[in-house]
């Protein structure tokens, strides 16, 4: 039924050029050859070429696509829609870039003022854990007398736990702080890049 139709529909397309074509000529699945005054049966999901009196090819007539083919085109057409979209995105941010900034100058400004608020916080990070160390080794010389298995005082033993987790938690702080001003500066790299580079200074950004 599906091959009927489709040779229906094939007639129908090409019926504008009946007073032109004098054949039909495909190469069915075998590579056999086929010539007929209306599309052979064999040449449906087949390349069919339409000749004129003097056997010059007048029209092509594509198959319909495969499944994979159908699914590579609807992938290219995706990849297409993507990328048209990632460029406008991209022209947004240059515009946008190009309003925040007139000059290199201005971004390196501009990076100054965010760091500084992050550099101070991972300095006061920084002060605390020295400070928590030190309170960590006193406890630790306090510790020595219990040894052998001497059982050291209840509020010993939950000192040095307590010091020990402020420890990790002002290390996991500074670690994120340190994060966060490696993630600003990387921005901030390619906020002045792209800026030179659409001012007409790309050199300059490297």
């Amino acid at each position: 039924m599906l091959r009927t139709l489709f040779a229906a529909a094939l007639a129908l397309a090409l019926a504008p050029l009946a007073a032109q074509a004098q054949t039909y000529r495909c190469v069915d699945k075998e590579g056999h050859k086929h010539y007929s005054q209306t599309i052979p049966e064999a040449c449906v999901g087949q390349m069919i070429e339409q000749l004129n009196s003097q056997g010059v090819v007048i029209n092509r007539i594509l198959p319909p696509p495969t499944p994979e083919q159908r699914a590579a085109q609807k992938a290219a057409a995706q990849k297409k829609a993507q990328e048209a979209e990632a460029a406008k995105e991209q022209e947004r941010l240059d515009k946008a870039l190009l309003a925040t900034y007139t000059s290199a100058q201005d971004i390196e400004d501009a990076r100054a003022r965010s760091l500084a608020e992050n550099r101070r916080a991972a300095s006061d990070f920084k002060k605390r854990i020295a400070e928590l160390e030190k309170q960590r080794a006193a406890q630790d010389k306090e510790l020595q007398p219990y040894t052998g298995g001497k059982r050291p005082p209840a509020r010993l033993t939950m000192d040095i736990k307590n010091t020990q987790s402020d420890l990790a938690a002002q290390n996991e702080l500074l670690a994120q702080k340190q994060k966060e001003i490696a993630q600003m500066n990387a921005k901030y790299d390619d906020d002045k890049k792209r800026f030179l580079e659409l001012t007409g200074h790309p050199a300059a950004a490297r």
